[in-house]
């Protein structure tokens, strides 16, 4: 039947009441069960410490943030890796040292286990693509960096993989990401799956043993922070969180390298990685490279989800 220009079907009112429902349950996904995940929180709570009040120039007493909560992450359409884009890959640029080469190799390891994803190393890029407009000598250490924006975009947005849940640069050449600033360990977009780290003030890893693993440690915590970033996890302001933003090595250093229990929840969420399996597979990686305290803790984690 035709009336003023619209065509309708006339069909009896109860198959029709049922037809309309099932077209509305299709355009309703149904929303995500966060039941295994507020438990898990819970478990896991008790292993980690609240944040305590910031001390003068710290980065919670210099950037006012009000935090995200799990809830609150499900809720902000996150990036998310799905589908075919799964895939982090790490875009060494400019020239590394041997002992260097093996942080981006462990580093590259580590996240795979930290994030459940496959990550791969791609070919170098020279510090040449690099314009003149985007270096800089910084006026207290006298050393060369680099605009960490310029490498966001256009560098390395150009290159995106169609595959890649994220993007991210690797350089041992030191960072600054604009006018009033003096450096930044790393920097990522929210949206975009792509970021940047810096090894330059993370110590050099030739000077034995001790010296690799502390350069190996500070590393991680970058490039998983940035990594979080990218899947739109925000700054943590509830926990001593690898989340937490830094204002200095020394805070940095005093952060741990895991994430609390709501931000590991984002990562589970995000990346439908199983905790258990993942503490694990950390716990494995820190006792291989002399990471004791971070495999101790790992452990622990695996027993509080028995």
């Amino acid at each position: 039947m035709i009336k003023n220009g619209w065509t309708f079907l006339t069909l009896p009112i109860v198959l029709l009441v049922g037809i309309l429902a099932i077209g509305i349950g299709a355009l309703r996904s149904a929303p995500p069960d966060l039941k295994p995940y507020q438990t898990m929180i819970e478990k896991l709570k008790p292993l980690h410490r609240p944040l305590g009040k910031p001390q003068a120039g710290e980065w919670l007493d210099q950037h006012k943030e009000a935090g995200q909560s799990f809830a609150e992450y499900v809720r902000s359409d996150p990036v998310m890796p799905r589908g075919k884009r799964r895939i982090i890959y790490i875009q060494p640029l400019g020239d590394f040292n041997e002992p260097q080469r093996k942080i981006v190799s462990l580093t590259a390891d580590f996240m795979g286990r930290y994030f459940g994803c496959k990550v791969k190393i791609r070919d170098d890029l020279p510090l040449s693509l690099i314009p003149d407009s985007a270096q800089r000598i910084n006026a207290a250490t006298q050393k060369q960096q680099i605009l960490s924006t310029h490498v966001l975009d256009p560098l390395l947005k150009s290159r995106l993989p169609d595959e890649a849940a994220a993007l991210i640069a690797f350089t041992a050449t030191d960072l600054w990401p604009g006018q009033g600033w003096n450096f930044v360990f790393g920097q990522a977009s929210l949206q975009d799956r792509v970021g940047v780290w810096s090894i330059a003030r993370n110590g050099d890893p030739r000077g034995g043993v001790d010296a690799l693993a502390t350069c190996l440690l500070r590393t991680l915590k970058t490039a998983t922070h940035e990594t979080g970033h990218m899947f739109s996890i925000q700054h943590c302001t509830k926990y001593e969180c690898n989340m937490c933003g830094s204002n200095s090595l020394e805070e940095s250093d005093r952060q741990p390298v895991e994430v609390c229990p709501e931000c590991l929840a984002k990562i589970c969420f995000a990346t439908g990685v199983d905790a258990k399996k993942r503490f694990q597979s950390l716990a494995e990686f820190c006792q291989q490279n002399k990471l004791e305290k971070q495999a101790a803790f790992y452990r622990s984690a695996v027993e509080a989800l028995k």
